[in-house]
């Protein structure tokens, strides 16, 4: 399929609102295949298919293919383009308002064990990879083409750490597996991209402590990431200072540290020391 091909048959023209670049790079292409490790018995996720390049070679590789896609021109597309494809199950949404999981279930038998592979408009990035990592049931892998600098965040380790590398790592193992320059992309957005792959925990750390409390703490820590933990907690939960030296103390945390210099053992320790505002 030629992308410069499909744009002028169906006369279109990527909306920039909807962050649409599309890519025309075989060995970019090859190496989100390549990352997603599929094989014929996988049951697929695809969002934003775009034209419908890569969802061809999913639906080549995997046995059942669920693709969410918001515009209905492309949409459309892809109906037309992949109409003899017995395995591919498109839905028009918006797949931060869908429940995903009950869709894969329709179309493919089973919602679990699922993979993700998608090539994410920059703007929602942060949005998408939030929902697929905390909705249930959690996917076993995520491969999704990112902006760069997602990618390096999402893979950080102290002391640069940041609240997506927190909730990324919180759920996962995530690495990047391939860099892919602007020029892989139509229209060629201003920065480069990279290959994303997240590798799902069974279940997330410390499910002792809830999910909901470890990222009110950590959202607080990292609300005001250039002041010490102690100011930042304190302001951001409405702690006083001396309950939050002590809790500092007791997760063997220096007190003036930064958010960005913890690990996630020591986001725990901390939840599980901090008195609740």
């Amino acid at each position: 399929m030629d992308v410069q091909q499909l744009l002028r048959r169906y006369n279109l023209r990527p909306r920039h609102k909807l962050g649409q670049n599309f890519l025309v790079s075989t060995p970019a292409l090859q190496a989100v295949l390549d990352a997603a490790e599929l094989r014929p018995t996988d049951t697929i996720l695809e969002i934003g298919p775009g034209l419908g390049v890569l969802t061809r070679e999913l639906t080549r590789r995997a046995q059942c293919v669920t693709a969410v896609e918001l515009d209905s021109a492309l949409a459309s597309v892809v109906r037309n383009e992949l109409s003899d494809t017995q395995n591919l199950h498109l839905h028009e949404g918006d797949i931060l308002k869908l429940d995903h999981a009950s869709l894969i279930e329709r179309h493919c038998a089973s919602a679990r064990p699922y993979k993700v592979v998608a090539n994410l408009p920059y703007y929602i990035t942060s949005f998408v990879l939030r929902r697929l990592l905390e909705t249930e049931p959690r996917p076993d892998l995520i491969v999704v083409m990112v902006q760069k600098e997602v990618a390096e965040r999402a893979v950080a380790t102290p002391p640069n750490m940041n609240l997506l590398s927190v909730a990324v790592q919180l759920y996962g193992c995530p690495e990047m597996t391939a860099a892919v320059p602007a020029a892989a992309f139509i229209p060629r957005p201003e920065v480069d991209s990279a290959v994303l792959r997240i590798r799902l925990r069974p279940s997330p750390l410390f499910t002792d402590i809830g999910s909901d409390r470890f990222f009110e703490v950590a959202s607080a820590g990292f609300g005001q990431k250039r002041k010490g933990l102690i100011n930042a907690l304190s302001s951001n939960l409405g702690l006083q200072k001396e309950d939050v030296r002590v809790a500092l103390e007791g997760a063997q945390i220096e007190p003036l540290a930064r958010a960005q210099e913890l690990k996630l053992e020591d986001w725990a320790r901390l939840c599980q020391n901090l008195p609740h505002s």
